[in-house]
């Protein structure tokens, strides 16, 4: 575990993503842009690594949640295996570095110091004055362009030690990757730390507390999740208007959903849904990901009975209809109630979504529900199917050969998914399907 340290606005998070090789932190001028603390799996000369981000946590600060980020980033400190400390080489020693260097002194692991930003021309000849923060080595980088960073590594890998878990770097786990995606304040940040029973992300009633991409790896009976807390997506409207940082952080959640294996969709149960939880779901779907319906905060629904349940549940299927094939659950992130279900579901949608089906076994289905339901034939020939196959998973996908050339009326490619879903538990996983005419063999 090696965790950047710094003041605001050192450019602790131009570091992660040089490292990294990734946008995942927010890069702005504004100080205090992060927040949360953010990890995301490194490696260098062959040494892999988890490389810690956290947010300013000395020097004065407007952020009305600098006291949670100043607590997140001290529990993030005390799991380091070693400690970069980011100073600003423009800026020169200030007593914030002082104060940061103080408290570092005492750590119980290796503190290696990263003078930033010294391609700037205000910087040269001002990195002598960090070493009376008494710090050895001292590294002089400029992470924007990458200069000097390869050295730093050498460093920080050196100091590393010896994995204690016995698995090698060429034995990566295999990761489930999960966004928890919704509206800002529906209690996604609660909920990953109600599944990893820790705090890991920031919460509090102030809509836009996350702005990063916070994930973290959740081992749940022998399966790895690579869970991903998105900051709550708003109508492009909102957003454009909100500013810099809100704008960066729809753009990482949006990221986020891309690169999902299953999307949690987090809906607000005294609330419901509504038509920006569609559009959030819309591109999960678009995107091949799972999708599960957490409808959360239920213990505040306590006491009714099960036609409010069912009335509930019409109500939401109606606002989703495209997502019929979606489980839904009623859970609480606040007392815990049903989330180990959450976690059964997740894997289950996984495994639906990666299902590869014998094309023997997906011809037999064929003839069975075309015998009682072949597909309509709009002009004058009989369209039959032929025969199909699957040609991909993630999502699963299926080609149909036809007889004739022609795209399935809507309603029967919805027939054919939903007997798809039934007959082979394709749960929670978007389908594609496409429909291709055999070619006739020319006679030679």
């Amino acid at each position: 575990m090696v965790v950047l340290v710094g003041r605001p606005n050192v450019g602790k998070s131009t570091v992660f993503n040089r490292i990294t090789g990734s946008r995942r932190a927010i890069v702005t001028p504004i100080a205090g842009t992060t927040r949360d603390v953010i990890a995301k799996p490194a490696e260098w000369q062959g040494t892999p690594f988890t490389l810690v981000d956290t947010g300013g946590m000395f020097g004065a600060s407007e952020d009305p949640l600098h006291d949670l980020v100043v607590a997140h980033g001290r529990r993030a400190v005390e799991t380091a295996d070693v400690l970069v400390f980011v100073v600003d080489g423009r800026d020169g020693l200030l007593p914030a570095d002082e104060e940061i260097a103080a408290a570092l002194r005492g750590a119980d692991c290796p503190v290696i110091l990263a003078v930033n930003k010294t391609d700037d021309r205000r910087a040269r000849g001002r990195a002598l004055e960090f070493y009376r923060l008494g710090f050895d080595p001292v590294f002089e980088i400029a992470a924007e362009h990458g200069e000097g960073v390869a050295d730093l590594l050498d460093e920080v890998v050196s100091r590393l030690p010896e994995r204690r878990d016995g698995r090698s770097a060429s034995e990566p786990d295999l990761e489930v990757a999960v966004a928890i995606v919704g509206r800002p304040n529906v209690g996604k940040s609660s909920l990953l730390n109600r599944l990893l029973r820790e705090e890991r992300s920031i919460v509090s009633a102030m809509p836009g507390t996350t702005r990063d991409t916070v994930d973290a790896l959740l081992r749940w009976h022998k399966r790895a999740f690579r869970i991903v807390d998105t900051a709550g997506i708003r109508r492009p409207g909102r957003v454009a208007r909100a500013g810099q940082v809100e704008a960066v952080s729809v753009l990482l959640a949006r990221r986020a959903i891309e690169q999902a294996d299953v999307a949690v969709l987090v809906i607000d149960a005294v609330e419901g849904a509504s038509d920006q939880d569609a559009a959030i779901a819309g591109e999960a779907d678009k995107a091949g990901a799972g999708i599960i319906i957490a409808v959360n905060k239920w213990d505040l629904m306590k006491g009714r009975g099960p036609e409010f349940v069912k009335e509930f549940d019409d109500k939401l299927r109606q606002q989703l209809k495209f997502l019929d094939y979606a489980p839904v659950l009623h859970l609480s992130a606040a007392t815990g109630e049903r989330t180990p279900r959450l976690l059964e579901t997740i894997d289950k949608v996984a495994e639906a979504r990666t299902q590869r089906i014998p094309t023997a076994e997906l011809n037999r289905f064929v003839q069975a529900v075309t015998a009682v339901h072949p597909p309509a034939s709009p002009g004058r020939r009989e369209v039959r199917i032929l025969y199909a196959a699957q040609t991909a998973v993630a999502p699963p996908t299926f080609v149909f050969f036809t007889n004739v050339a022609t795209k399935f009326h809507f309603s029967y490619e919805r027939f054919l998914m939903n007997r798809l879903r039934e007959s082979f538990g394709l749960l929670g996983t978007p389908i594609r399907l496409h429909v291709r005419r055999r070619e006739r063999k020319s006679s030679a």
